[in-house]
Order: C-alpha cells, then structure tokens, then sequence
C-alpha cells in the first residue's frame, strides 16, 4: 500500500513538472509576442509622423520632391512590411528589418536635406514632429532590446533540455530575433531642426 501511495506521489509531482515546464513555454512565447507587439506599435507612431512630416517639408524643399518621395515609399514599403510580419517567420522579419533599413537611410537623406532650410529648421510644427520621431527612435530602439531578449529566453527554453522535448512536440517554433538589415541603421536616425 505504501508502495502505491509512493508511486501516486511521484507520478504527480512529474506531471507537476511536466505541466512547469509546458506553462513555462507557454509565458515565455506570450511574453516574446507582447514584446513584438511594443515594437510594432512603435513602428505604426513612426510611419504615421513620417507623412506629416514630408507634408510640413514640402512647401520649403521644392526643390527635393524626389528626397520627399523615397522617403513616403520606403515608409509605405516598412508600414506594408510591418503589417505581414511574424515573429517565427525569418523570412517575414527580414523584410521588415530591411524595409526599415530603407526608411532609416531615406530618413537620413531626408534629414541631411533639409538642414539646408533655415526656415523648415525654424518651422514650429517640423520642431515638434522632430521631437516625437526623435522620441519614437527611441522607443524602437529600447522596443526592440526587450524583444530580443524575450526571443531569446524563449528560444533557449525550445533548445535546452528537457523543455526542448516539449517544444517539440507541442510545435513551439523558435522565434526570430529583430535584426537590423546592415550597419547603416545601427547608427539612429539623428533628427535637427
């Protein structure tokens, strides 16, 4: 009888682990999907700011309509990328790191540009737009850290064992950390006006 009772007892404590360990998973794949969703919420201030922006631009830089336009396609290609991404799809999340890339670099030329006016620098609604893309860097940036440091305990979670046996079978894909495309956009988009 004590045997049994030994037993019963061991056999719930290991589904009590097991169960830890799937739980485990569990919050660490919900904690790397809120994240994403900081980063994309972020990116969606960004695209918005970038319109109005140009839209401010434009009676000052004439001149630069093709500066203007790279800059509203690379926006609308990161804010078409940023809709169809998926944290588990590399493929997904190398398009959205490559179309931000493009928008860091059109933003740059943008920038370099318009130091140029004197009276867009000077211009009360450019400065405070300024400010809030400078805040969203920012935001993005710091956004971006905590995905990747939730990607990363998750997926060290899906590789070690013995949750990696339950990662498995129970389909918990790794995750795919937020990667800048190239060195150009290591360096933050620096915005003065």
């Amino acid at each position: 009888m004590g045997y049994i009772i030994g037993l019963i007892v061991v056999a719930v404590l290991i589904a009590f682990w097991l169960m830890g360990m799937y739980n485990g998973l569990v919050k660490s794949r919900n904690r790397y999907k809120n994240a994403f969703s900081q980063i994309d919420v972020q990116l969606k201030r960004r695209h918005d700011l970038i319109p109005n922006l140009v839209e401010t631009a434009k009676s000052y830089m004439k001149h630069e309509s093709e500066t203007l336009e790279n800059v509203i396609k690379a926006r609308n290609a990161a804010s078409d990328a940023r809709k169809s991404v998926s944290p588990e799809d590399s493929v997904s999340m190398g398009a959205l790191a490559a179309a931000e890339t493009s928008l860091g670099s059109s933003m740059g030329s943008f920038i370099g540009l318009s130091e140029g006016y004197p009276d867009l620098k000077s211009n009360q609604n450019m400065m405070q737009l300024s400010e809030e893309l400078t805040t969203t860097e920012n935001k993005v940036g710091f956004s971006r850290q905590a995905y990747n440091d939730a990607v990363t305990m998750y997926n060290n979670k899906c590789e070690t064992f013995p949750s990696s046996i339950f990662a498995g079978m129970f389909n918990f894909n790794q995750a795919v950390l937020f990667e800048v495309a190239d060195d150009a956009e290591r360096e933050s988009v620096k915005v003065s006006f």
